[in-house]
């Protein structure tokens, strides 16, 4: 009875640690990793607080280690948007806006994460009268690499490429200023960028950063791809997006998020989101 009560435990500790091995290298490439989302909020449009509810059920869901939020905004009837969703996600955030701190209203962008926040800054971007803004937060992942995220909203209109092509140089610029210099530190750019993949006025940014849809889903197409038409009803088109420096850190798994109504009808915005998962480059 005791040797074989002896032999059970015995295999039953061998199996305990090959499950563990076979685990073991999962577990790895989770804590090397991280996961993100953009997302434009549209503001206070179209019942907030209904709206809310959708978002926070849907980054809940997908419990994301960074957000990136567009259109944030907060006025005297309208608490930090930012804040409203951090609260309920239990994150840290960070929200820049071109409107100063205690006017009676602030419109911007901001990063939640569940990370700790190591450093934070943000900048103007050109021109000042356009009222946009990029904001940087450093990160601490979990083994030990500092992950420098960026998000930014460039300018709107069709005939607005030169604009756009200002505020991508201005962008670039505070990212190499802001950047950490170590050689395995991650980088994360997101955001609504107003304009699609093809656009003249976006080459510096392709040049130099991989974008996760694209990587993950070569082959996608619109209207699968569009991040932005399906609420509006107007015509599909991929504008929000999710950019690593492929040298250190690549996608691994990416997918457009909120692109459906729930079953009342609610949008989570006129725009979906975008959502990625990243390991450091092999």
């Amino acid at each position: 009875m005791f040797r074989r009560a002896t032999l059970s435990a015995t295999v039953a500790f061998l199996l305990a640690a090959a499950l563990a091995a076979a685990l073991a290298p999962a577990q790895v490439a989770a804590e090397s990793g991280f996961t993100a989302v953009t997302l434009n909020l549209w503001h206070d449009q179209h019942d907030w607080p209904a709206r809310r509810a959708v978002i926070v059920d849907t980054l809940r869901a997908l419990a994301p280690d960074v957000i990136l939020l567009q259109e944030v905004l907060e006025n005297e009837g309208l608490p930090n948007q930012a804040r409203q969703l951090a609260d309920s996600l239990g994150c840290a955030f960070v929200f820049a806006s071109v409107d100063p701190p205690g006017a009676a209203k602030r419109y911007g962008n901001a990063i939640l994460t569940r990370l700790p926040i190591l450093a934070s800054a943000e900048v103007k971007l050109p021109p000042l009268d356009d009222w946009r803004v990029a904001a940087h937060a450093r990160l601490a992942l979990p083994d030990g690499r500092a992950l420098d995220a960026y998000v930014t909203h460039l300018h709107h209109t069709d005939e607005g490429a030169a604009i756009r092509a200002e505020q991508v140089a201005g962008l670039l610029a505070f990212i190499d200023s802001t950047r950490s210099g170590g050689a395995d530190a991650a980088l994360l750019i997101g955001g609504d960028f107003n304009a699609e993949p093809d656009r003249p006025e976006l080459a510096p940014v392709f040049a130099r950063f991989t974008d996760a849809l694209a990587v993950v889903h070569p082959d996608l197409e619109l209207p699968a791809a569009a991040t932005f038409g399906s609420a509006t009803g107007t015509t599909p088109r991929r504008i929000d997006y999710l950019f690593c420096d492929g040298a250190r850190t690549e996608p691994t798994a990416a997918r457009v998020v909120l692109g459906a109504p729930t079953s009342d009808g609610v949008w989570g915005s006129d725009h979906c989101g975008v959502w990625a998962r990243f390991g450091a480059a092999r």
